[in-house]
């Protein structure tokens, strides 16, 4: 293996880990910030993306870059697609990054390309006032044009309602400016679209089970690595873990990645990591699009390593520095795994703040699964609620040989937990975790 010197933009902890174990093997260099780590996050409010790239372009023109990996939602896919024109890098299309973002933009090239597989839609301005404003008849799904990890989407029942949900204080308002303020200014620079991003689009409700397409392009190919069941909370839509291998029908897999090829083309995405996410008609296995994210999906990286038997993040860094990525098919330990997503759907919080060490304390106690715990109060807590509808305060990734052995590990890990939110309940059979909608 040939030692490469890589640049990671706006890593998080699942890109830390990975780079600590590979560090070996490769030279790992940082850039950016963690939107959900204090105080880091705040140098969102003077971050300019394009003084950023003009910044690493300087510093980097003859570092001997072999490539850029992100798996950031929020400026990383701009970022690196426009750093990696500068230095002679492969990159993700700007375009493509752009149309795939957009979200607005996206249902357009999807209504172009694959009419049957979206979700009827419309654009709803920032300064809505009156229900006939609505594109769609209540209910309906709202999101911003452009965010990411499904901030501030959700199913809106009522006018009341999406008002509730959409007027903000003086604080959360420029916060979300200030999220949105880096896309803006590239779109404006580099794309001829023409409606901002600052709107929010109305989807049709859409029910089945919900899937992500991984995989990833290399000179315009598309090779699919797997599907990954999103499974929710009961009567929610917050993510409650995410299995793979999906438990839902070959056909209806292969279906689903089909669908997501065409979508991967109605965009011009030709080249980097991708995951698409879609819902399956319980009845007939139909797909509809949800949205693509053009980049790795890093908490999925130790997934298929425990299943596939390789990591996607080794498979990132083969595909960004000119390499064929090594892909293999059911040769890990495991044949089932999953990242499952403690959260806190009431809003009390933790229970108590976690001790010095204690996290630590528990991933040695548990040594084959990886465990991230995200503490937050105060106004941190109750903005997340706010945006996301619940606040995820822990994951943990785990693989086993059964389906059963993997949820007993997993309530073996929830139960030594001390901290959870005061109403929590522990989880136990494979029933009362759910399962995919596959009948």
């Amino acid at each position: 293996m040939t030692r490469k010197r890589l640049l990671v933009l706006f890593p998080d902890e699942w890109d830390r880990s990975m780079a600590a174990r590979r560090r070996q093997d490769h030279d790992f260099l940082f850039e950016g910030f963690d939107l959900f780590r204090f105080p880091e996050n705040a140098r969102l409010f003077t971050f300019d993306v394009m003084r950023f790239v003009e910044r690493l372009a300087r510093r980097y023109a003859n570092a001997g870059l072999d490539g850029i990996l992100t798996s950031d939602e929020q400026f990383g896919p701009v970022a690196a697609s426009l750093l990696g024109r500068r230095l002679g890098i492969a990159h993700t299309p700007l375009e493509a990054v752009l149309s795939a973002q957009h979200k607005y933009y996206a249902r357009l090239a999807f209504e172009k390309s694959l009419p049957e597989c979206n979700p009827r839609f419309g654009l709803i301005g920032r300064d809505f006032r009156r229900t006939r404003e609505m594109p769609l008849a209540f209910p309906f799904y709202v999101k911003p044009v452009k965010a990411a990890f499904s901030v501030l989407a959700r199913r809106v029942d009522s006018f009341e309602a999406l008002e509730r949900h959409a007027r903000f204080s003086w604080l959360e308002q420029a916060i979300i400016e200030r999220l949105v303020k880096p896309f803006g200014d590239v779109m404006r620079l580099h794309s001829d679209f023409e409606v901002g991003p600052f709107s929010l689009l109305a989807e049709e409700l859409v029910d089945g089970a919900q899937v992500t397409v991984n995989g990833f392009a290399r000179g315009g190919d598309v090779t699919m690595l797997g599907v990954v069941d999103s499974i929710m909370y009961a009567g929610t839509d917050q993510f409650q873990r995410f299995q793979y291998p999906s438990a839902l029908p070959l056909e209806w897999q292969s279906g689903a990645e089909e669908v997501a090829r065409r979508a991967l083309a109605a965009v011009g995405f030709t080249h980097g990591m991708f995951n698409v996410e879609l819902r399956l008609c319980t009845a007939t296995g139909r797909a509809k699009v949800i949205e693509i994210n053009p980049r790795a999906a890093g908490q999925f990286y130790d997934l298929f390593e425990r299943v596939d038997g390789y990591n996607l993040f080794d498979a990132l860094v083969a595909l960004e520095t000119g390499e064929a990525p090594d892909i293999r098919h059911r040769e890990g330990r495991d044949a089932h795994a999953a990242s499952f997503v403690m959260r806190d759907l009431a809003g009390d919080g933790l229970g108590r703040w976690p001790a010095r060490g204690e996290i630590g304390r528990l991933r040695a106690r548990h040594p084959e699964a990886r465990i991230m715990v995200y503490p937050k109060r105060g106004a941190d807590l109750r903005r997340e609620m706010k945006w996301l509808g619940s606040y995820r305060y822990g994951v943990v990734n785990l693989g086993a040989g059964s389906q059963g052995e993997l949820f007993a590990a997993y309530a073996r890990i929830y139960r030594d937990i001390a901290f959870h939110p005061r109403d929590h309940e522990v989880p136990g059979t494979f029933e009362e975790l759910g399962e995919p909608a596959a009948d």
